[in-house]
């Protein structure tokens, strides 16, 4: 009796997975392209571009002819396309990902690629570039040893204070990207939260022509905003001072309770919040708020 014969597949191996580059690209002057970036340019199968039209600036002026599928990525098409940009790089492909100007994922489309990318086990890697963020808080002259980025505040009046109330006994230097027509409500309700002495710097047009660096107590950098600011902002704010239970009067705690109940809270609730914030027992916070109500009247409070 023969042996049956053994069966062979003829199926190809699986594609080892591809690459994903987050490239940094320049947030102005496009000399600090660093060498690998246009390495990348030109090597990449597939480029996911924020504007297909600004990275077609990018690569003239950078003198590299892709031989990519150039596709865009951007925050209306991030959720649909990210699948597809994983089955490339499931499949293999080198996947270059750039957005207008700086790191990708940092307050631009980029994360969703990442963890989906990561989910895979898809090795993902970066092209460091120029960075908003630390090329403003180095300019900025305000204590850049510890910070924290907030990126884009909300834009209604009401979900901004709550977000900047959060950030209000916060120690760290903070730092914040804004549009140039929303720069003048946000610093006003910045002086309004923080205080409108707390230093603070606003970075504007980094690395390119125009470029400034207005620095200046907030209630001041709110007033000069008022006149209307342009180009892409960046700004930067000196984190609360180190400040002991009897530094805060009685204005102080009722500013901040103020602050708090035009966010949203109650009024219980933003006596107690901002007397753990002080370190005081809540009798003293609220009898400074009963105290200011009786000598001003609804307009205290």
């Amino acid at each position: 009796m023969t042996a049956a014969p053994r069966s062979t597949s003829t199926a190809p191996p699986a594609a080892a997975p591809g690459i994903l580059v987050l490239a940094g690209t320049p947030i102005g002057d496009v000399s600090d392209a660093p060498p690998r970036l246009a390495a990348e340019l030109a090597g990449a199968d597939v480029i996911a571009a924020e504007d297909t039209r600004r990275l077609r600036r990018l690569t003239q002026a950078l003198g590299v002819t892709p031989k990519a599928r150039i596709v865009s990525y951007f925050e209306g098409n991030e959720s649909a396309r990210t699948p597809e940009l994983v089955e490339e790089l499931a499949g293999g492909a080198r996947v270059l990902l750039v957005t207008d100007a700086g790191m990708p994922s940092v307050s631009d489309p980029g994360y969703r690629l990442v963890a989906a990318a990561v989910e895979r086990d898809v090795r993902v890697t970066a092209v460091p570039g120029p960075s908003a963020v630390l090329t403003a808080l180095a300019l900025s002259g305000l204590p850049v040893d510890r910070f924290c980025f907030e990126g884009f505040l909300p834009r209604k009046a009401g979900e901004r204070l709550s977000r900047l109330r959060e950030a209000a006994s916060e120690r760290r230097t903070l730092v914040y990207f804004e549009a140039p027509h929303r720069l003048d409500d946000t610093l006003a309700a910045m002086a309004e939260v923080f205080g409108a002495d707390r230093r603070a710097a606003v970075c504007r047009e980094l690395t390119k022509t125009y470029e400034e660096v207005r620095r200046g107590p907030l209630g001041e950098l709110a007033e000069w905003a008022a006149e209307g600011v342009r180009g892409e902002i960046t700004v930067v704010v000196t984190g609360a001072p180190e400040r002991g239970p009897e530094e805060l009067d009685a204005a102080e705690l009722v500013r901040r309770v103020r602050v708090r109940e035009e966010a949203g809270e109650r009024r219980k609730e933003a006596i107690a919040a901002v007397a753990a914030e002080a370190g005081l027992p809540k009798r003293e916070v609220f009898d400074a708020v009963v105290a200011a109500k009786n000598a001003g009247g609804a307009a205290a409070l």
